[in-house]
């Protein structure tokens, strides 16, 4: 397959766009600049320089692949009008040929807000935190086109690698700073580690299904408290760990500090039973230490 990727330098889209080429697919992957553009080369993705902001930098080339993945968010822009913008050109580039193709939204389990103890699936009703609001309407979108096999990942919290939200845990301890944990510690993120994730944007692709919603979170149970316990033993901390309350934390974080907060419990049977998809990574504590070596990497490179 000929596939392309936005946002293919940023966490979850080299990864994804990696996973693709260990497969054996051609891939391209939009980055802004030569400097992003010499290093997904390096992964064998072939990079298209431009930006979401000016489509025509790579309209072309969409209009060439067979898989079109968006896993590019741009927080300092209008999020989800850029969002809806790319979603649309995508949409177009998969209307303009004789084989329908896929398109592959990013949104996140985010948009279940909290799950209040339940565990949800894709069938639950959405509440989402008011940071990612716009991102159901986009979910529609790509399930109900026309003309294109559309598939939306609401992946977990993501880790492993060069770190995901699980990096600003690392970064307070690493630099000599307190670890800081937004909330009081008893909520449980939805996890997914990064390889995991990337096997199945693959396995979607591959797949051949359309108007599809797949949660990809792992088997973990783990408070945040516990995974920040558990940082602390990775990285040698042996200070306080201070836990700020979401509403103090949001003067800082705006409505990101509400989604750290929010107590999920996910359900991801789904993938398993249409992808066969299954996480090899058990959970986030069971390998702190390497994940804490391995973002400790990156931020060197």
């Amino acid at each position: 397959m000929k596939v392309f990727v936005t946002g293919a330098n940023g966490y979850i889209g080299l990864n994804v766009a990696s996973a693709f080429r260990r497969a054996g697919h051609e891939v391209w992957g939009l980055v802004r600049s030569e400097k992003k553009a010499h290093t997904i080369a390096m992964h064998e993705i072939r990079p298209v320089i431009g930006s979401m902001q000016h489509p025509e930098s790579y309209q072309q080339i969409a209009e060439q692949c067979g898989v079109l993945i968006h896993a590019a968010v741009d927080y300092q822009a209008d999020t989800f009008s850029l969002d809806r913008r790319t979603v649309e050109v995508l949409l177009a580039a998969g209307q303009r040929d004789s084989q329908p193709k896929t398109i592959i939204y990013t949104s996140g389990t985010w948009v279940y807000g909290d799950t209040l103890g339940k565990t949800v699936d894709e069938s639950a009703p959405l509440r989402p935190a008011p940071l990612v609001a716009g991102r159901p309407d986009i979910e529609q979108m790509v399930l109900k086109a026309s003309d294109v096999w559309g598939v939306v990942i609401r992946p977990g919290c993501v880790y492993g690698r060069q770190g995901g939200l699980t990096g600003m845990w690392f970064d307070g301890p690493d630099k000599d700073r307190q670890l800081q944990v937004i909330g009081d510690g008893s909520n449980h993120w939805a996890m997914v580690h990064v390889d995991d994730l990337a096997e199945g944007y693959l396995r979607a692709a591959e797949s051949g299904l359309a108007g599809e919603i797949f949660n990809l979170t792992d088997h973990s149970s783990a408070t945040v408290r516990d995974m920040a316990e558990a940082v602390a033993r990775a990285a040698g901390y042996t200070g306080q760990t201070q836990f700020v309350p979401a509403g103090e934390a949001s003067s800082t974080l705006d409505g990101f500090a509400e989604c750290l907060a929010l107590d999920q419990r996910v359900d991801s049977s789904k993938a398993a039973r249409l992808l066969g998809w299954q996480p090899k990574h058990r959970g986030f504590i069971d390998e702190v230490e390497t994940y804490f070596q391995s973002w400790k990497a990156a931020q060197y490179a």
